[in-house]
Order: structure tokens, then sequence, then C-alpha cells
């Protein structure tokens, strides 16, 4: 079985980009048209129950997801390659580093999870588990997530974008998936990454990300997108798209200083 998915560029450099919780594989859209495809080839692929795949079904874990990208990798005839993720993305592309180090050329962490995953009270933890049958819990967490600072008409959007675009067994099973998954003992600092977050959000920010990211790899960095929350590829994308094409063009110094000092 290969994962839906679609491909902007045709670019030495290849580049896997997976969606999150809220999303699929067309999550990036806004930015899709102000991308090198000259330098890069990106591949835009949809978790099963998500986009093209929900109807397919699964264990929608973070392993599967992880299994099912590099199939699609070999499937694509890509060795090595570049990852991009989002949100509950970003702890899949860690789990990818972790399964083929060697084949991974560097992270792009945009708002991610990270590997350890997220503690939530009680409260909180009924209510996100609730978002699966709920919509008004879908526009919440939309609106709370990104500074509460958004149209209304943008929050409806991108709830019914999300209630339509996954099947609610995928939904619900994920959030266990990316809440509660924790394979941080596995993180052996490589690749470079760098994180993204957006200055509105107020989970999935630059204090979550010092105790994590850059405690865990050497060569993280942490970038905060002004005037962006939780999903800076729809609220600032010409930022984000240049955010990530800089970085990605840098990490080949970095790579190849990394692999000269393992030599």
């Amino acid at each position: 079985m290969t994962n839906t998915f679609h491909r902007v560029g045709n670019g030495p450099h290849p580049v896997l980009v997976l969606h999150g919780w809220f999303g699929d594989a067309h999550s990036f859209e806004q930015i899709e048209p102000w991308l090198n495809g000259r330098a890069f080839s990106y591949v835009f692929m949809d978790y099963r129950g998500y986009g093209g795949m929900q109807k397919t079904r699964g264990t929608y874990t973070i392993d599967e997801i992880a299994s099912d990208a590099l199939a699609l990798a070999d499937t694509l005839g890509f060795h090595d390659f570049s990852l991009i993720g989002h949100s509950m993305g970003g702890m899949a592309i860690e789990r990818i580093a972790t399964r083929a180090p060697d084949r991974v050329r560097g992270l792009v962490a945009v708002a991610p999870v990270p590997c350890g995953g997220i503690s939530y009270d009680v409260e909180t933890r009924r209510f996100l588990e609730d978002a699966a049958e709920h919509v008004g819990n879908r526009r919440t967490i939309i609106d709370r997530s990104t500074g509460g600072r958004l149209p209304s008409s943008w929050v409806e959007w991108k709830t019914e974008y999300s209630v339509t675009h996954s099947s609610q067994e995928a939904f619900a099973a994920y959030f266990h998936a990316w809440a509660d998954t924790d394979f941080s003992d596995e993180i052996v600092g490589w690749p470079p990454v760098k994180v993204l977050v957006g200055e509105h959000d107020p989970t999935f920010n630059a204090g979550l990300m010092a105790k994590t990211y850059l405690r865990r790899y050497p060569y993280a960095t942490v970038e905060i997108l002004k005037n962006a929350g939780h999903y800076p590829m729809n609220e600032t994308p010409l930022a984000l798209a240049i955010a990530i094409e800089s970085y990605l063009a840098d990490t080949t110094t970095v790579v190849n200083t990394h692999l000269a000092a393992a030599r």
C-alpha cells in the first residue's frame, strides 16, 4: 500500500512533509506556490484516516506514520531526504529519524509535538479527547491555539476542514498517539533540527522547545515566527516558506561537517 500524496517541484533535494492533527496532505497548500521546485522535491503525504486515505483504516500510531513515510520514500526512490512536520507531524518526523538516521538530512519541526508527548490535566485531556465527536471542541482548540486573534470565519473554515478531511475514528486515535507516545530515550542528537513556533501559540512555544528539542539535539535552533499561532502555513505562509527553505539550504554544510567528523 502506498499512501496518497502530491508532489511540488522536481529538484534534487527530496523533502517529505507530514501534516498535523487538524490537517491532511493539503494543509500546506498556501505556501506551495512559493516553494523552490528547482532546488527541492516536496512530497506531501496523507496519513491513514486522512485526506485521500480517509477510508483506509490502520493502527493510527506515530510508528505507523513513520513506517508509511519510509515506505513512500522507498517507492519514490529517495535514499536520503529532509523532513518537515507540523504539530503531530513534528513528532512523526522525529520518529522517522530514530528509525532511519542514516537517511535523514535534517528536520524542520513546525509548532511540533515533542517526542516525549504532552501531559495534560484531567479536564483538558477530556476536552481534547471529546473533540473527535464534538465540533465545538475543535473550534475552541483552533481558536485558543492561535491566540484567539483570528477571524471567526477562518476558525470555522479550519474546523470544517478538519471534520471533512479526517475520519472520526482516526482523529480520536491520533490524539492518544501524539499525547501519550514517548520515545525520547531513543534520541541520539542527530540530525540537525530547525524548530519554528508561532509567537501566539500558547502551548507549542519557545519555552516548551527549550525544554525538549534544545536539550536533545546539539544542532537544534528555535525561531519564533511573528504574527503566527499554531498554524503558520495559514497565518504567515510567506514567512514560513522562507524560514523552511533558508534552513534546508543550510543543512548541507552541517551534514557534511558531521559526516567528516564521524570518519
